[in-house]
């Protein structure tokens, strides 16, 4: 063979051994990469025209990919924003329904005692003029205490409302004996006999059961929906782990560095990592329900015996009776206080009292109901607490299926009804690793996300203990009872701010409240012994009292 044959077969024959190694190495094109990176935000600038080897990247598969480690970190980034977003926005019913329902309730329930008492106050101003305004004070003072008690304020209600009584009593007291001058000692004694002679007949003991239950009711409602409030916030603002991150940068773009970036995670490999991420949350679920729960039951009690509007609407009717009821017993009253505590000393220069009006035991008579206020806040109590149980019922599991409702959305997963062309963390592929259960202590095994099961959420654990003490309160006031100021010394009578009403009724044999009147020696005192019948002194409160029977003393 010429030589110069061999000389040209040498070198073809090494061409044709390089030409499938070239043809190996040519890259792919990441165009379809870098139009969805760019339509992120991103500069261009980091990301190549074609693959390149991926010794470099720290978290997604280190193959031929269209990632920079610049790129990785930000997309690193991008997948923790998008979380927080994601977790943000479909927390987002539960947290509007605490804001809005919350706003709604308190500002009703503020309404409604401002039309209480502006339609008392309006009243008396026009029955009684001048007279009752130079003596308001004791009508408003009680409002007052109403409002703060509302507001968290420390009030004991029963105490409170038993001061109210025994004010009142001193005040009608020296009205209906304008003859005679009392001094503050003796004013004390008459005070005592409240219980006892009941004054102001059986109307403070009913009226008593039903403002404590329905305010404790009320303010301890609107206690959990604020409580709710401020879980749901602050639950919802999520800080992920670093292995949260890494799983998430994972799932959502580990495969755009494969050149996939229109392949969308497979659905059960978004759940794992959701639940891997939202352990902690959905641990949450547990003592979220029960509060739930709680607040449905109280929800009930404010449309059936604990409604406040029933109380504070008619409350000043419910007043009047109690001072007519007063008037009407004056004599008996004056006698047997007389009897209990020595006889007063005159008033130098007053008129006896004969000289009251013949018609002083008429009774008042209230406005028309079309003149009352309109309904507080544009609604009534029932239509509103109804809408409030039905948005409570919607926000239910909402922790635990939370990862359920981020990975059914479909700019996040690829469906359950794409199960073959979907990223699974490596690939488009199906996706073979079983979903965790939920909660902390089921990830142990998780396969997408490095979760340490002994160290639980603190900031978590906290919210848990503080649904825990609301619903604990909650049943108290499903109860009729007041955690703040229950009396524990002696359970057996029943006292305690708020104890009492367990059925929807509280019939008349119920004593919700049974403080023992002062003990009285009938020979030594002079005081009937058939009056000396312990019985709960009862709220209402205005010094319309005052105003009524100033009124017809000075006809």
């Amino acid at each position: 063979m010429p030589s110069w044959i061999g000389a040209v077969i040498l070198p073809l024959s090494g061409l044709l051994l390089s030409l499938p190694a070239r043809a190996e190495v040519k890259a792919r094109s990441c165009g379809e990469v870098r139009q969805a990176y760019g339509a992120k935000g991103f500069s261009l600038a980091d990301i190549p025209y074609q693959e390149i080897a991926g010794e470099h990247l720290r978290i997604c598969p280190q193959e031929y990919t269209c990632c920079t480690t610049e790129m990785e970190d930000k997309l690193s980034q991008q997948s923790k924003l998008e979380f927080e977003n994601l977790v943000e926005e479909t927390s987002q019913f539960v947290r509007t329904t605490f804001v809005s329902r919350h706003k709604k309730f308190d500002e009703f329930f503020r309404e409604l005692l401002e039309n209480a008492e502006k339609s008392l106050n309006d009243m008396f101003v026009r029955t009684y003029g001048m007279l009752y305004m130079q003596n308001s004070e004791v009508f408003q003072d009680l409002f007052t205490e109403l409002k703060r008690y509302y507001t968290g304020g420390n009030v004991n209600l029963e105490e409170m409302l038993n001061d109210f009584w025994a004010r009142l009593l001193e005040r009608m007291f020296q009205l209906i004996n304008p003859q005679y001058h009392f001094s503050e000692d003796y004013l004390e004694c008459v005070s005592k006999y409240t219980d006892q002679l009941k004054p102001f007949g059986d109307v403070p003991r009913k009226l008593k059961i039903q403002i404590t239950r329905a305010f404790i009711a009320a303010r301890t409602f609107v206690q959990g929906l604020t409580v709710g409030r401020e879980v749901a916030n602050r639950v919802s603002k999520v800080s992920p782990t670093p292995g949260c991150i890494r799983a998430l940068m994972k799932m959502l773009y580990c495969a755009y560095c494969r050149g996939l970036p229109t392949v969308r995670p497979c659905n059960n490999y978004c759940l794992n990592v959701m639940k891997g991420c939202l352990a902690n949350q959905a641990d949450l679920d547990t003592e979220w329900n029960l509060f739930i729960d709680a607040m449905l039951l109280v929800a009930e009690r404010l449309e059936g015996p604990f409604n406040i509007e029933s109380v504070m609407d008619p409350i000043d009717v419910k007043i009047s009776e109690a001072i007519m009821n007063m008037q009407e017993n004056s004599m008996q009253v004056s006698a047997k206080v007389f009897q209990g505590c020595g006889q007063p000393k005159p008033a130098p220069a007053l008129r006896s009292a004969r000289s009251a009006p013949e018609n002083f035991n008429t009774r008042f008579r209230p406005y028309n109901p079309e003149e009352r206020p309109t309904t507080a806040a544009g609604t009534s109590l029932d239509r509103l607490v109804t809408d409030i149980k039905e948005k409570l019922k919607l926000s239910k599991k909402v922790w635990s299926t939370l990862p359920y409702t981020i990975c059914k959305d479909e700019s996040v997963t690829a469906g359950t009804s794409n199960e073959e062309e979907c990223w699974n963390g490596h690939s488009k592929a199906r996706y073979l690793p079983e979903i965790m259960n939920d909660g902390l202590t089921n990830q142990i095994n998780n396969p997408e996300v490095d979760v340490d099961i002994t160290r639980p959420d603190t900031f978590i654990r906290q919210q848990i203990m503080a649904l825990r003490v609301m619903t604990n309160k909650l049943k108290n006031a499903y109860n009729g009872n007041d955690v703040n100021f229950q009396d524990t010394s002696d359970e057996s009578s029943g006292s305690g701010s708020g104890s009492g009403c367990m059925d929807d009724v509280c019939p008349t044999e119920f004593e919700f409240v049974t403080t023992e009147a002062p003990a009285v020696d009938p020979d030594r005192r002079g005081v009937d012994s058939s009056a000396a019948q312990p019985g709960p002194s009862l709220l209402s409160g205005s010094l319309v009292c005052v105003a009524l029977a100033l009124q017809r003393l000075c006809r």
